[in-house]
């Protein structure tokens, strides 16, 4: 019995599966070590069956365009991902100003799967927002733009490479106003908190004000961070819905 394959789909299949494999290295949560390499590329070869019928009859044969095509959507993948990391951290990076201007920043601690020190709030907002993403199906809508970028840059295309600084630059500015937006009001109150400390030093200054601080900063932080629990289901949903445009950006959607 002779089994044979055809050579174009299979070649289409793979440049597929590359661009996948490619972003989900570095989206989180993906990109975490906690996700086996091995399911990664299992994930990318199973989704790349959703695009390849369609990619099949796109795709050069020859090595050099073969090994060029293999470079690009390598670029691709990880130009796609790099943006989709920036936004989703929105929500981390509001985690460590928390611990910022709640003291908690002292207390760091290495995090055995990133092979970096973190602060408190900075990875519980982290694990929060992965939850979060799991919880109400965002997953499955960024995986969805990732598969819908194949309609706009197909495989065997040059991307146009002359917006992706604006798109570059844009998720920058929403990644800093995102994260400010979520933790501005607790910066604020908590910078209250530590002038009203202050006055009260002035005004009793038989108090001892490091005894009272800490404390009290500890109790407010904690407060102000459940109080805040109701506004990140919507802050994600919101970065989600950024992360599919921005990915349709890049890959030249009009």
């Amino acid at each position: 019995m002779t089994i044979t394959v055809a050579g174009e789909p299979l070649i289409a299949y793979l440049l597929a599966s590359v661009r996948i494999v490619s972003w989900l290295a570095l989206v989180p949560p993906f990109s975490s070590r906690a996700v086996p390499a091995m399911a990664k590329v299992v994930l990318s070869l199973g989704l790349a069956f959703a695009v390849t019928p369609a990619m099949a009859g796109t795709i050069p044969v020859g090595f050099a365009e073969l090994a060029v095509n293999v470079v690009t959507q390598v670029l691709v993948g990880a130009g796609m991902g790099f943006v989709t990391y920036l936004l989703f951290q929105a929500v981390a990076t509001a985690g460590s100003l928390i611990d910022l201007f709640g003291g908690f920043a002292l207390a760091q601690g290495f995090d055995p799967l990133n092979y970096q020190m973190n602060t408190v709030f900075g990875k519980f907002h982290q694990m929060l927002a992965a939850m979060l993403l799991f919880a109400s199906g965002g997953h499955l809508l960024v995986v969805g733009g990732l598969l819908r970028t194949f309609e706009f840059l197909p495989l065997g295309t040059t991307p146009k490479v002359g917006h992706s600084a604006d798109v570059l630059v844009t998720a920058m500015s929403m990644f800093f106003t995102t994260a400010v937006q979520i933790a501005l009001p607790m910066i604020a109150v908590l910078f209250v908190a530590d002038l009203g400390l202050a006055l009260l030093t002035k005004v009793a200054p038989q108090l001892n004000a490091i005894n009272v601080m800490f404390p009290a900063k500890i109790g407010l932080t904690l407060l102000l961070v459940g109080l805040s629990f109701p506004v990140l289901p919507e802050a994600m949903a919101r970065l989600v819905d950024l992360a599919n445009q921005a990915m349709s950006s890049l890959a030249g959607a009009p």
